[in-house]
């Protein structure tokens, strides 16, 4: 029988059989093991998300793929699991928004949170990602690298930015604005353009 029909398991057992978690088994992990992360996972998400109307369904997005992923096989550490699946669905909107995500990935950290060590293939890939993208911030043009770091790495809104940077707020926008195009076509040209890979 392929099913785990003892609900009093442990998760390490449960992982080890070697079968697909049934659905009672996975509802009382969830339910003993995900659902008291709730509070800080929507702390996390509150202060790396600018838009807290998208936090709610966030939430849900990475109750879904925790439980997704736990149908073939239980974390060995919910906290740890449920955090770098909230950290991946940040990168993943923040790609999709053209925002660069430094703050979502650096205060995972802070929260004491132990992840899987990357790879080192991961890692050269990374430092290599991050490498390209500040070659690209130090070409922007002052003020535009200024609004950005401003605006994108440390989360000011556009009327600090302004009161930074001292000039107007429309000022202050229209240079962020200019600063990610013009940052974004730097970044890709950086990474697609063979002549400049190493």
């Amino acid at each position: 029988m392929n099913e785990i029909s003892d609900p009093g398991r442990g998760d390490s057992e449960l992982r080890h059989l070697g079968a697909a978690v049934n659905a009672a088994a996975l509802e009382e992990w969830f339910v003993r093991e995900v659902l008291p992360l709730e509070a800080m996972l929507m702390q996390f998400l509150r202060h790396n998300w600018r838009d807290k109307s998208d936090i709610e369904d966030m939430r849900q997005e990475i109750y879904i793929r925790v439980c997704e992923a736990a149908e073939r096989e239980i974390p060995k550490s919910a906290k740890s699991f449920v955090f770098a699946t909230a950290r991946n669905l940040l990168i993943d909107m923040a790609r999709r928004e053209s925002v660069v995500p430094i703050e979502a990935v650096a205060d995972l950290e802070n929260l004491g949170i132990e992840l899987d060590a990357p790879t080192p293939d991961r890692s050269a890939i990374a430092k290599d990602e991050l490498r390209k993208l500040q070659g690209a911030l130090d070409k922007l043009p002052p003020r535009h690298r200024e609004a950005v770091v401003l605006g994108r790495i440390e989360g000011l809104s556009g009327r600090e930015i302004a009161s930074r940077m001292g000039i107007a707020e429309t000022t202050a926008s229209q240079h962020l604005k200019l600063g990610m195009h013009a940052l974004t076509d730097l970044y890709l040209r950086e990474t697609t353009d063979p002549a400049r890979r190493t």
